[in-house]
């Protein structure tokens, strides 16, 4: 049988989670889907978690010695073989009955070139950040609020195409987030069609005003006003994303919340400092060739 989705999944320091997320992804009860985890560890420690698996799921095991998430991942997608590509977290799970909604939105529609949805809350509920309430096609006024790496599914040759993810960008770098919006933007900026449905969720911790938040909180702002620079974004757009903090600051000393102020606090700082990076307007986007087919439907 041909395979119709690749996983990719980049993942370090994490165990218990992998092997919970391969539970939810057996769970789908689909046989046309292999996973590919980039194991970035300097041990061995996933190989005995990964062999039960083995009979289960069409699993590749492969090593990479460079700590960087976007790098792990274009080498899985390298290897990919599906007609349809996504990126999971080492850390979320997939809801019963995720894949085949994915597949049904792409066989219902021959134009869709990505499809996107949020990330729900294990208690129930949205996470991870703030999301449009209503479904639609994705442009670079709403693509901040519509898409997350965990929860992006494309056609494998048009991700190849893009170049897969921004290297520079993502966990491992300086610029620690919104390297989704950015493969997205690419695509979208030359003609392919985006859509988000925030009925497609994927489970995923909510880190927000954490202690582990407020460690990458100043890069993760750093990628994200690097994106919004980058993508060319009128202040109408880019703005709410610097005085939203601002205001999450002031709340949170009213409320004598101070590590939810350094959260925010660094979240406004780290945005500037991308946004104002000299390489943020140098010519980097690496579109998709416009006007050819995508194979696999």
């Amino acid at each position: 049988m041909s395979i119709r989705f690749s996983l990719v999944l980049a993942t370090r320091g994490r165990t218990t989670e992998l092997v919970e997320f391969l539970d939810s992804v057996t769970l789908q009860a689909r046989d046309d889907v292999e996973v590919i985890v980039v194991d970035q560890n300097e041990d061995g420690r996933l190989a005995p978690l990964l062999a039960p698996f083995a009979e289960r799921l069409r699993l590749t095991h492969l090593r990479s010695s460079i700590a960087r998430a976007n790098h792990a991942r274009n080498l899985g997608l390298r290897q990919a073989r599906g007609a349809l590509v996504s990126f999971p977290d080492d850390d979320c799970l997939y809801p019963a009955g995720l894949l085949a909604r994915v597949d049904a939105a792409f066989a219902a529609d021959s134009t869709l070139a990505i499809l996107t949805g949020p990330a729900e809350n294990p208690a129930g509920g949205l996470g991870s950040g703030r999301w449009r309430r209503e479904a639609g096609a994705i442009t670079a006024a709403n693509a901040w609020t519509s898409v997350i790496e965990f929860n992006l599914w494309l056609h494998r040759d048009l991700a190849l195409r893009l170049g897969g993810y921004d290297e520079t960008m993502g966990p491992g770098t300086t610029l620690g987030s919104a390297e989704g919006n950015d493969l997205v933007l690419r695509a979208v900026t030359v003609g392919y069609k985006a859509i988000y449905d925030p009925a497609l969720r994927v489970i995923h911790p909510d880190k927000r005003l954490s202690e582990v938040a407020v460690a990458r909180a100043w890069l993760y702002g750093n990628g994200l006003g690097f994106a919004l620079r980058r993508h060319s974004v009128p202040a109408s757009v880019w703005a709410p994303f610097a005085i939203r903090p601002l205001g999450g600051v002031a709340l949170s000393l009213l409320r004598l919340r101070p590590r939810d102020a350094a959260y925010y606090g660094m979240t406004f700082l780290g945005r500037l400092r991308g946004y104002i990076r000299r390489d943020a307007t140098a010519g980097r986007i690496r579109p998709a060739i416009q006007g050819r087919p995508l194979d696999g439907g």
